[in-house]
């Protein structure tokens, strides 16, 4: 069983491809993307843009990193980057009928990249991880990054700076 990161075989059911790289371990790949997030996100100009990556209902993507780095003893690799749960903004500048990543995409946006996704709901990914059924997991994962980019651009056009709480990643110690 192989573990994926973003980096080196083509995934093709995507419009623009993705490059993706085969680990031999959860760890391996943890390592690969610390090395990554250091080498490319803290060398430039960058912040981490989640939608609803910490907030509601304990959120996901960084709780999950914190858990997985911790379970292997790993560094936490995201120490100097700023991020932003655009979340916040959809919730409270734009009048939306939808709270979830997808809904308020479709109906700011349209439903392109929600058309990509092989999910309907974000639990399903969950259990596709479970299942390594990692194909599926990462053309998923990849239309939550672009839709999650798309919209931080939108609200970035239609907001202004004090609309979005940025806090540092830096732990403590």
């Amino acid at each position: 069983m192989g573990f994926p990161l973003i980096v080196q075989k083509q995934c093709h059911t995507l419009e623009t491809p993705v490059q993706c790289s085969l680990h031999d371990s959860e760890q391996e790949l943890l390592n690969e993307l610390a090395t990554f997030v250091t080498s490319t996100f803290t060398q430039r100009d960058a912040k981490l843009v989640a939608y609803n990556g910490e907030r509601w209902n304990g959120g996901f993507d960084l709780p999950f990193f914190r858990t997985r780095l911790c379970t292997h003893g790993l560094e936490w690799p995201f120490g100097t980057l700023p991020s932003v749960d655009v979340m916040d903004v959809f919730e409270t500048r734009f009048n939306t009928s939808e709270g979830t990543l997808s809904g308020v995409y479709e109906e700011l946006i349209g439903a392109k990249l929600n058309e990509l996704d092989p999910f309907t709901d974000s639990c399903e990914a969950v259990t596709a991880w479970k299942e390594s059924a990692y194909e599926l997991l990462i053309t998923h994962n990849v239309a939550d990054i672009r839709r999650t980019r798309a919209l931080m651009e939108l609200a970035e056009r239609y907001c202004s700076k004090s609309d979005f709480t940025m806090k540092p990643l830096e732990p403590i110690v």
